[in-house]
């Protein structure tokens, strides 16, 4: 007895088509699956034989093989219990399943079913096959009712699924109504009027948002570098829904999404700094997306960046160019998407207090040397905007009135991001974070005035050579944020306030608090 069901799985973000194959014959009983299964496949048969039998269905004693197809790529996860156990009832003629249905889902010992990951890959790729009807998993069904010309079914349980391929229970396919579903989930539950004061640091979050600047934020404990972090997500552009969907593949695959179904605000990833190669960038025996894909058209936070291991951060420096992560195994090469916007937080010294007026700092100035050189230079180099955090005055703290709401900024972030639309169109880029040599040679002229501006800076400031392209490109997103066409002198003047770390006399000048 031969039957053959329809399943799917994951490689990286992306979904493919699996053969879930069932032979029974009538040799020695046993159970065996084939075609690279890992460890959580191989127990899906405990799983299975005792959905079956707790469900009410006799299994005789046969010898049982399960194939899945392609055989040669390896296959992992629990998602493949259910269509196992239903090729096995449609192997033993317990029930006929159309050859037009794609099945996944996990079973637990008494034939309930349970979330998969990946689901919406798998019907995403499907679709595209033309493959249109579908049983995921109840909690899945709202992510894979995003997908359009598809067809949920969510039946709760093995014994429900057979009685809808009888027809002798009816289910109505999951109906999601996309945008509306969509525009009903952005909410992020906090806003920048939440901030008091620091508006030097709000100004330079706006630039940053405005331009997709990578920034640095530098302060002592207290003074709201994490707080205002967690408020960038919500002066960026609303996602769009096709970066909701690509987002939430991510997140889906990682096994992270939320009963909401959908990633529908920027995410925001703060791994702790004791966080691994593999945990930052992905990586594992069977690829999985890290933190700066989980962060994918979001903001990646680095909080105590010099507490991060050095070989760490370094490894942040190819996805920060290029946008993907590519991670090698020796049979093939998977690759995550990986945009994100990086904000870093860091103390001034190893106590916290170097520029705190109402602390004294007890750190020697060799203690202060060697905390900053903890910080990659090479990452320094791809951080865009460096801005000091001062601790909080009482009379901003007993203020009653809110602060500018983080609608408000959007509005002009959005504005800002929609010159840089036209300015970019038909190239490859689409921030003035992203911009090469030849779009800062083309965009980012400078008038006689706004040059020797940056010259004298340059000369009597101490900035570094890296820091030129830094501050035009800065200074171009404060143009477009007033919707100047010219970078003026105090587009300039402002962009070089932003470059603290590049200041050779920053040490000396924070000793002398």
């Amino acid at each position: 007895m031969f039957a053959r069901v329809l399943s799917g799985s994951t490689i990286g973000v992306e979904g493919y088509i699996v053969e879930v194959e069932i032979d029974l014959t009538s040799k020695i009983p046993g159970f065996v699956i084939v075609g690279l299964p890992e460890g959580a496949v191989k127990e899906s048969k405990e799983r299975v034989l005792a959905a079956l039998k707790n469900s009410g269905f006799k299994i005789p004693p046969k010898k049982f093989t399960v194939n899945l197809a392609p055989a040669d790529i390896r296959k992992e996860g629990s998602l493949f219990d259910l269509p196992i156990a239903l090729g096995i009832l449609k192997a033993l003629d317990y029930v006929n399943i159309p050859d037009d249905f794609l099945i996944v889902g996990e079973l637990s010992l008494d034939g309930k079913i349970k979330r998969a990951k990946g689901v919406l890959s798998i019907v995403s790729d499907a679709v595209k096959k033309g493959i249109k009807k579908f049983i995921v998993p109840p909690q899945n069904a709202e992510e894979a009712g995003l997908v359009e010309g598809a067809f949920i079914y969510t039946p709760s349980s093995l014994t429900e699924s057979v009685l809808f391929f009888k027809g002798e229970k009816e289910l109505s396919p999951v109906q999601v109504d996309r945008v509306s579903y969509f525009e009903h989930h952005q909410n992020y539950g906090v806003d920048f009027s939440e901030v008091k004061g620091q508006e030097s640091v709000k100004r330079a979050l706006e630039i940053a948002a405005a331009g997709g600047h990578n920034i640095l934020m530098i302060g002592p404990p207290g003074s709201g570098k994490t707080m205002l972090a967690r408020r960038l997500p919500t002066i960026l552009p609303r996602m769009t829904l096709d970066e909701a969907i690509e987002t939430t593949k991510i997140h889906s695959v990682a096994g992270l999404l939320r009963e909401s179904g959908i990633v529908a605000t920027r995410p925001f990833r703060s791994p702790h700094h004791t966080v691994s190669h593999a945990g930052l960038i992905g990586g594992g025996s069977y690829p999985k997306p890290g933190e700066v894909s989980l962060a994918h058209n979001g903001v990646l936070f680095l909080d105590e960046l010099p507490e991060f291991s050095q070989k760490v951060i370094e490894v942040l420096r190819q996805p920060m160019e290029d946008g993907v992560v590519t991670i090698s195994r020796a049979k093939q090469s998977i690759t995550f998407p990986a945009r994100f916007m990086l904000v870093a937080a860091m103390n001034p010294c190893p106590c916290g207090y170097l520029t705190d007026p109402y602390h004294k700092c007890t750190c020697a100035p060799s203690e202060i040397r060697r905390y900053h050189s903890k910080i990659s230079g090479p990452l320094l180099d791809r951080i865009d905007i460096h801005i000091e955090v001062p601790p909080v005055r009482f009379e901003e703290l007993k203020n009653k009135k809110d602060g500018e709401p983080s609608h408000a900024i959007r509005e002009r972030v959005e504005r800002a991001r929609k010159i840089q639309e036209s300015r970019f169109m038909g190239r490859k880029i689409h921030f003035n974070a992203h911009m090469g040599q030849k779009e800062i040679k083309e965009f980012c002229q400078l008038d006689n005035t706004s040059e020797n501006l940056l010259k004298m800076a340059m000369e009597k400031m101490g900035l570094s050579a890296r820091a030129y392209a830094r501050i035009l490109k800065v200074a171009r997103t404060i143009a477009d944020l007033e919707g100047s066409e010219n970078i003026k002198p105090n587009h300039v003047q402002e962009a070089i306030s932003y470059r603290s770390l590049d200041r050779e006399d920053w040490y000396m000048r924070s000793l002398e608090f």
